[in-house]
């Protein structure tokens, strides 16, 4: 974005109280790290912990997830740095804090420093050394292998969704010091679960996605053939490697129906969306994915061995 445009915002903020404007601030360091996504991120830490250990230690766990919100927030506000001249150009993201003039280039990118550090340090000295190796790994491959992946090709969703499943090996990393096959199979999950779900999204916002220039699958093949191929992919391999907890001992035969059951739900969503290659199957896939996770950790958390 020109600088002529972003002058009035800052003449407006300088206009309002302090008291105002240093809410404001606030409200917008918090945006950046994008406080709803990363919620999911802390709710996987959290579950991959309890998987992991054989007694949760609520001191360790505090470090875990604490640590693995710093740097998840961090990783997003460095992304929305990254970004800000494309944000500008999407309906969805242009009143960000960035591309909206709220906020300067330098305090977003400080502010993710800092917080990114500090999560590592956190679980570095709170939990071990691999919990804040993982960590580091995600940050890195989130922001700078993913994301400037994004203008250059559609391949960059399945790139993003290495940082997306590693938070549960956070946590069971930050629980045993190791990452053991348990922990793999977690990673499976969520990165299977992942392409279907962004895929979705992929659709539904292809006409923003080509406005501002970015090779999702659906802008560079527009008829969805190839974006409907891959989501029934994703969701039938899913649904085998979402059994896998219970072959290796991290849940019982419960889990096993369930998950089955739940998989096989995903996947008639995904022939629906691969038949119909229209908003409302699309949209119904999305809604059925943000379903799908809650209810499956639940299931492996309840069902737990």
């Amino acid at each position: 974005m020109s600088q002529p445009l972003l002058e009035p915002a800052r003449t407006r903020a300088v206009a309002l109280p302090a008291t105002v404007n240093s809410l404001g601030l606030l409200g917008d360091l918090l945006t950046l790290t994008k406080p709803r996504l990363n919620f999911l991120v802390v709710a996987t830490t959290m579950a991959g912990f309890y998987l992991g250990a054989e007694r949760v230690d609520l001191v360790l766990l505090f470090h875990a997830v604490v640590g693995t919100a710093l740097v998840a927030g961090g990783a997003a506000a460095l992304n929305e740095v990254l970004e800000r001249d494309t944000d500008a150009l999407m309906r969805r993201t242009r009143r960000r804090p960035l591309p909206d003039g709220r906020l300067a280039t330098s305090t977003a990118a400080g502010f993710a420093a800092v917080i990114s550090a500090a999560g590592i340090l956190q679980l570095w000295l709170g939990a071990n050394g691999l919990a804040a190796g993982v960590a580091l790994a995600t940050l890195v491959t989130y922001a700078f292998v993913y994301t400037p992946l994004k203008r250059r090709t559609s391949l960059s969703t399945l790139v993003g969704g290495v940082p997306g499943a590693l938070p549960p090996m956070i946590g069971w990393a930050a629980a045993t010091d190791s990452l053991s096959l348990g922990a793999w199979v977690l990673f499976a999950i969520v990165f299977l679960w992942q392409m279907p779900h962004f895929l979705a999204i992929a659709w539904l916002c292809r006409e923003d996605y080509a406005r501002a220039g970015l090779p999702m699958l659906p802008v560079v093949e527009p008829d969805g053939r190839s974006t409907s191929q891959q989501v029934v992919l994703y969701a039938t391999v899913l649904v085998p490697v979402s059994l896998l907890p219970t072959l290796v001992g991290l849940a019982g035969r419960a889990y096993f129906v369930g998950a089955a059951l739940l998989g096989l739900a995903f996947l008639a969503l995904g022939a629906r969306f691969a038949l119909r290659r229209n908003n409302e199957a699309a949209r119904r896939l999305f809604l059925g994915s943000i379903s799908y996770l809650p209810l499956l950790w639940g299931l492996l958390l309840a069902n737990h061995l």
